[in-house]
């Protein structure tokens, strides 16, 4: 993220709520504003956060690149 008022800071969400649109509200309808909302979570939380891979890892799931960059201290 830039400093404040950078206008690259509102290209960068705009490109993540993008992907989530695509990725997650295009693809069904929920009945509830509650099942809504726990989705956002799972995807947030769970796929995102942790599994999707990303370009500012080199491809990798926060997790691989994590256990991947692991520094053995003597």
């Amino acid at each position: 993220m830039g400093s404040v008022g950078d206008c690259f800071d509102n290209s960068m969400i705009e490109a993540f709520w993008s992907r989530m649109q695509i990725e997650l509200l295009d693809r069904q309808r929920w009945r509830t504003r509650i099942e809504m909302a726990n989705a956002i979570f799972e995807y947030l939380e769970i796929w995102h956060n942790r599994r999707r891979r990303h370009s500012a890892l080199g491809w990798l799931s926060p997790i691989e690149f994590e256990s991947n960059s692991k520094i053995v201290v003597a």
